[in-house]
């Protein structure tokens, strides 16, 4: 089993730039398979969605719910990585080597068999790599563990450069790993889509942009490793291609807990830069990254405020107020999810009280320091949920995942 991530790209661009031609050896897997729109993760991003994709869990079983969580009883931020995912990723539940390479949220890598190579957030490169003994191969062939966003802030030619200097040795490290590994499951995920889209989806919607061609350069340079890929495939393996979320024009950024501070849902002790440590009794709800919303329970946080017979009016009028939401006569919130709408397991009772996903062009932040409810921000493109992409080749993979369903018996694959 072949597996090819594309992060973040949206079934259709992958469907326009196939017909066009920029994608070539995409268009041909796609005339001889079978290729679909998916639903996303909620909350739409790559933490939630690869940790989904990998176990096939939602995450009130494989317990990761965004970038950030808290501490418990406490309003301290953590940062979940690899070592908090409750399920087991594919790659423990079957004999035989894997090839892992790039997931996102795969962080410190731990012992398997096989390879594994971390994606974002990786901190050390140490700590990213598995057997170390691959690390000094890697440092040869100038692999990086993520591009350096922070370029781009400063010119978009370094960032772009970057971009195509990392996606090159990530190649070169594929076509090592494939050849001098013996492998059963082969994943490799190319993360730099999504942060071409991040800055530049602007310049794929004109043409005209000085950028438009790097943009498209790019994914042509995507598609030729994939090709490649494709022509060393085996007529009884299984080729997978697929996208954690999808994207599109990022008009607003909408500040979640800017909202609740305007409506009297949140309030902070003194005067010291807000904070969540400085979350004080008054408050009723406050937000995490993107758009997850926590009621203050009583009992659950040092300065809980909302009583168990209280909590479904507060939930009510949270529901109200983001139904609500508009700016130029749109609505900002196309959906309003309780957690037990769309989570099932053991670890549902972690899980945010609401969860947001914006509607078109409204990009969902949980930004606690900012008094302002709306704003714009370099990125020019923002996540969506509802139109990831799987594409699926090949008559391999029937039971290679034990508890997984055939895969090419999958008609409408939802991820979480």
């Amino acid at each position: 089993m072949i597996i090819v991530g594309l992060d973040g790209v949206p079934f259709p661009l992958l469907k326009e730039l196939s017909d066009k031609r920029v994608m070539p050896n995409t268009k041909e897997i796609i005339s001889s398979g079978i290729f679909r729109k998916m639903q996303s993760s909620i909350p739409e991003v790559s933490s939630v969605a690869w940790s989904s994709i990998i176990t096939g869990k939602n995450p009130g079983e494989h317990g990761i719910f965004g970038f950030t969580d808290l501490f418990p009883n406490s309003y301290q931020l953590r940062f979940p990585n690899f070592n908090d995912l409750q399920s087991h990723p594919f790659w423990e539940l079957i004999r035989g080597n894997s090839v892992v390479v790039n997931v996102p949220s795969t962080y410190p890598v731990k012992e398997m068999n096989g390879v594994h190579i971390s994606g974002f957030v990786s901190i050390d490169f140490s700590k990213s790599v598995f057997p170390k003994l691959l690390i000094p191969t890697l440092r040869n062939l100038d692999y990086r563990l993520d591009v350096d966003s922070t370029l781009a802030h400063k010119s978009m030619d370094l960032f772009l450069s970057d971009l195509v200097k990392t996606l090159e040795a990530s190649i070169q490290t594929y076509r090592y790993l494939w050849k001098s590994v013996d492998w059963k499951i082969f994943m490799f995920v190319f993360t730099g889509t999504d942060r071409l889209m991040h800055f530049l989806w602007d310049a794929y919607e004109d043409e005209t942009h000085k950028c438009y061609g790097a943009f498209i350069d790019y994914f042509r340079k995507v598609d030729e490793a994939i090709g490649e890929m494709s022509s060393l495939v085996r007529e009884e393996d299984l080729f997978i291609m697929l996208s954690d979320h999808g994207f599109e024009r990022l008009d607003y950024d909408v500040y979640i807990n800017g909202f609740l501070r305007q409506e009297g849902f949140l309030h902070f002790h003194g005067t010291e830069e807000p904070e969540l440590i400085h979350v004080n009794s008054s408050t009723k709800a406050f937000a995490l990254d993107p758009a997850r919303i926590y009621l203050n329970l009583k009992g659950k946080y040092p300065n809980g405020s909302v009583d168990k017979q209280d909590k479904e009016k507060v939930l009510k009028d949270l529901e109200n107020l983001f139904g609500s939401l508009e700016i130029g006569n749109k609505k900002i919130i196309r959906n309003i999810y309780r957690k037990e709408e769309i989570y099932s397991g053991p670890i549902i009772e972690k899980a945010p009280d609401l969860i947001l996903v914006g509607d078109k062009g409204f990009n969902l932040k949980g930004n606690i320091k900012l008094e302002k409810t709306v704003g714009k921000e370099i990125f020019t493109g923002k996540h969506t949920q509802d139109d990831a992409f799987l594409l699926i080749k090949g008559r391999g993979g029937g039971n290679i995942i034990p508890g997984y369903p055939t895969v090419c018996d999958v008609k409408d694959l939802v991820i979480s």
